[in-house]
């Protein structure tokens, strides 16, 4: 907090003596209260509302992953689009329910009119997440999808671990014989968002890991 104070003096005077505008200002500030890598800025590079869709989930999965508590959505307010209305701000606005029922988000807020402060679920609500055909269309599926067999060894054992973990939570008496299902069932709730490759999987072990940890609290 001492730190942020310093920030926030810094920019307070450069203000004052004109050598800043107010929207760096307002970014600098933004920047002090999230950090950098807490901060999507889908406004820059006006993309589709599919796209903003797609980047906007895979983003906060990634942040929840890292163990973000919050983070900040910016969307833009549509000025410049037709209408008046922003087409990313309205995907997004369409996207947030949809990741809430699915344990990526828990709630949000308007933080200015062009962008939203998300506050990220744990990584263990993912497991217990409902899944609805209606939300389908709205969020997005890993670009490459990927059967167990191609994960690496250790992968798969931190999988393994989590599927008997979680099917002795439930009182499942024999968890060994629904070990396989389970391991793809945990699988497909925590691999959305996360990109194929090497630093995808480390993610994702990253994301099991996190899993284990939140279940054994």
């Amino acid at each position: 907090m001492p730190h942020r104070r310093k920030n926030w003096t810094v920019i307070y005077f450069r203000m004052r003596s004109g050598r800043v505008s107010l929207h760096s200002v307002w970014k600098a500030f933004d920047e002090a209260e999230f950090g950098t890598k807490n901060i999507l800025n889908l406004r820059e590079s006006l993309p589709s509302a599919a796209d903003a869709r797609y980047r906007a989930e895979a983003w906060l999965r990634e942040r929840q992953v890292s163990r973000s508590s919050e983070v900040l959505l910016i969307t833009g307010r549509g000025n410049q689009s037709p209408g008046g209305v922003s087409v990313v701000r309205a995907a997004i606005v369409a996207l947030l329910p949809a990741l809430r029922r699915r344990g990526v988000v828990t709630e949000w807020r308007e933080h200015t009119p062009g962008s939203f402060v998300v506050k990220l679920g744990l990584i263990s609500a993912l497991l217990d997440a409902p899944k609805r055909k209606k939300d389908r269309a709205l969020v997005a599926t890993p670009a490459d999808p990927r059967s167990l067999a191609e994960l690496e060894s250790s992968t798969l054992s931190l999988l393994r671990r989590l599927a008997v973990r979680s099917l002795e939570s439930l009182g499942v008496q024999r968890p060994e014989n629904f070990v396989e299902a389970e391991m793809l069932s945990k699988f497909n709730s925590l691999a959305g968002g996360v990109p194929p490759g090497v630093e995808g999987e480390a993610r994702l072990r990253a994301a099991i890991s996190a899993a284990l940890d939140q279940l054994d609290d």
